[in-house]
């Protein structure tokens, strides 16, 4: 074979304080300071975004070069001698952030993100002490907008480094934020300064993630879920995700990529919930739902020739995704499956099925949830969640939440005992984990309609369909043959059931701009709002970067394949629900309680 040498890099050679280093050309100073674990400080930079060097805050000196340049933009070049740390340096960067400091309300202790804030730790590092310049917050007309049941937006303490505005366009290409006015007068802001629940904004969180300081947040019900704790008048029930139990950990000091669930539920039984129960097992019930559903609609297009059958389907849990698709491409919510998100269906049945097995009153029952994502705040809110005659989901705590409650109830997190869920909607499948991240509802799936159409498992060694397991950052296209169905299936023999699996908003845009276009024939599309999936929800763990997605990706597929069930038509708690209350998958009480329609949206 011959070696063409077109993927081998030029080396770069330079020396930074004092240490010879050879990169790859293209590489900036930054990165070569952190091959030899040299740590230059930055505030803009993030590793999932583009860069932008508008902080400054990571200056170094270059030797025969007058002005300092930003590591994180400037790329390296041959024999280039730079210094981190001289005096030039560190003057510079503690003026620039002093200059932060001037313009941002440092009310620290009462701030959300107090203890993870980067300007609050760069400011602690160079001990900035008395202010060298004028205090100029009272001077500003800084607006907070609270109107969103999901995000806080606080421009009092937004450092315009621009993350968030980065995210939102290239992760997501949604553009809810934006820059606005220029000079001192110069803001983070959104179209015509409307508040973020009247623009398109999808609550995804992402800008969450990134934000350095404390001018993005979710919006947190941590007191209110205190207090139907300590209300002996309420039952109080809570549902896990399966993305909060790999990452759980990360919040109170563990390593990512730690599976938690045991300890998690010890901790949530000590907190004092009533009932610590499982969003997996509406996973389960989504998949029994959400794979009828695909069936039904396969049959009509291919049996009864229906021309008004909307395909291709999509799935329907992602809340971000829901959002968008109402703003971005509103003559495809048709196409998009009825079935609730999981969430959802676990709260609709918590106040009735859960209530009737318990001999409960629902309006003495508080449903409580714990997710991975900010967009579960919104979804909870919608008018279309209520089919149990009560708010299905009364309040949605993210992972970052249950950490901090943790916290405040002492708990030594990691010497607590693995315990197990509570009956009742507390039993799961693999098949449930996976929907934690891209590529796992697609899976679990196929893993139950393969099993239906043909009588036999999908052939696929130890279930793991590898074609349809996403990777952040790309499409993942699919097909698979279904041959030898059972009789009542026949129409589907010698079908190749088209797939597409997306993750981040800017690749769903993408593949639904495809399907309008005509440039993309699928029966089945599955969507998740955030990189990687749920994983990577905006509220999870903060930092993130694709190393900590990618150890919280291993060990979701590592939960999977410890499970003893991996198929959800296999959960006998999902087979139990049917036989005693809701009566047949696509039924009557199903279509009442677990499924839903949405409703277009502007753009502007």
């Amino acid at each position: 074979m011959k070696n063409t040498n077109k993927d081998i890099k030029k080396q770069i050679n330079l020396t930074i304080d004092g240490i010879e280093v050879g990169v790859d050309e293209g590489s900036t100073i930054l990165e070569a300071a952190r091959k030899l674990n040299i740590h230059i400080p930055t505030l803009c930079y993030h590793e999932d975004l583009c860069v932008a060097g508008n902080c400054r805050v990571c200056v170094v000196e270059q030797e025969k070069v007058k002005s300092l340049p930003a590591a994180c933009a400037m790329p390296v070049s041959e024999g280039m001698v730079i210094h981190t740390n001289s005096m030039k340096v560190r003057l510079a960067r503690k003026h620039i952030v002093e200059l932060l400091l001037s313009e941002h309300h440092a009310d620290c202790t009462k701030c959300y993100k107090n203890g993870i804030c980067e300007l609050q730790g760069l400011a602690s590092q160079m001990l900035t002490g008395d202010h060298l310049f004028l205090d100029l917050v009272p001077d500003h007309k800084y607006t907070i907008d609270m109107f969103n049941t999901a995000i806080i937006k606080d421009d009092s303490r937004c450092i315009r480094c621009q993350r968030c505005v980065r995210t939102c366009e290239e992760l997501q290409a949604v553009s809810a934020l934006g820059v606005a006015y220029r000079g001192n007068h110069m803001k983070i802001s959104t179209f015509f300064e409307h508040p973020l629940f009247e623009v398109v904004c999808t609550n995804c969180g992402q800008c969450v993630n990134r934000c350095p300081t404390g001018a993005l947040i979710e919006r947190n019900y941590i007191d209110q879920v205190w207090d139907a704790i300590y209300d002996t008048s309420k039952h109080v029930v809570v549902q896990t995700a399966p993305a909060v139990r790999i990452a759980l950990g990360e919040a109170l000091g563990m390593a990512p990529g730690k599976i938690v669930t045991g300890r998690m539920v010890a901790a949530l039984k000590r907190l004092g919930f009533d009932s610590v129960l499982d969003t997996d097992f509406t996973a389960d019930l989504t998949i029994i739902e959400e794979g009828n559903e695909l069936l039904s609609r396969l049959k009509k297009a291919l049996l009864d020739k229906d021309p008004k059958v909307s395909l291709p389907m999509a799935t329907s849990c992602s809340p971000g995704w829901i959002k968008f698709i109402e703003h971005t491409f509103p003559e495809f919510l048709g196409n998009l499956s009825t079935c609730k998100s999981p969430q959802q269906m676990f709260g609709a049945l918590v106040k009735t099925y859960y209530c009737q097995k318990r001999k409960l009153d629902a309006k003495n029952v508080v449903s409580v949830s714990i997710m991975p994502c900010t967009a579960k705040k919104f979804e909870a809110n919608r008018p279309e969640m209520r089919s149990s005659g009560y708010k299905d989901v009364d309040y949605v705590l993210t992972t970052r939440e249950l950490g901090i409650m943790i916290k405040q109830a002492g708990l030594d997190f990691e010497s607590l005992p693995e315990e197990h869920f509570d009956s009742i909607m507390g039993a799961s499948t693999g098949a449930a984990v996976i929907f934690g991240t891209t590529g796992g509802v697609m899976e679990a799936a196929i893993r139950t309609v393969y099993e239906v159409v043909t009588g036999r498992e999908i052939p696929f060694e130890g279930l793991n369909i590898t074609p349809v397991r996403g990777t952040e950052g790309e499409v993942r296209e699919a097909s698979l043959k279904i041959e030898k169905v059972k009789p009542e299936w026949s129409f589907l023999e010698g079908v190749e059931l088209k797939c597409v699996v997306a993750n981040g908003l800017a690749h769903a845009k993408k593949v639904m701009q495809d399907v309008k276009d005509g440039k993309a024939n699928y029966h089945f599309i599955e969507i998740m709002a955030c990189p990687g999936g749920c994983l990577g929800g905006g509220g999870q763990p903060i930092p993130t970067n694709k190393d900590i997605r990618t150890k919280r990706k291993q060990a979701i597929y590592e939960e999977d394949m410890g499970m003893s069930i991996r198929k959800s038509h296999e959960n006998p708690e999902v087979q139990l629900i049917y036989k005693e209350f809701l009566g047949q998958p696509l039924g009557h009480k199903s279509h009442e309680l677990l499924h839903t329609h949405y409703t277009p949206r502007k753009r502007y």
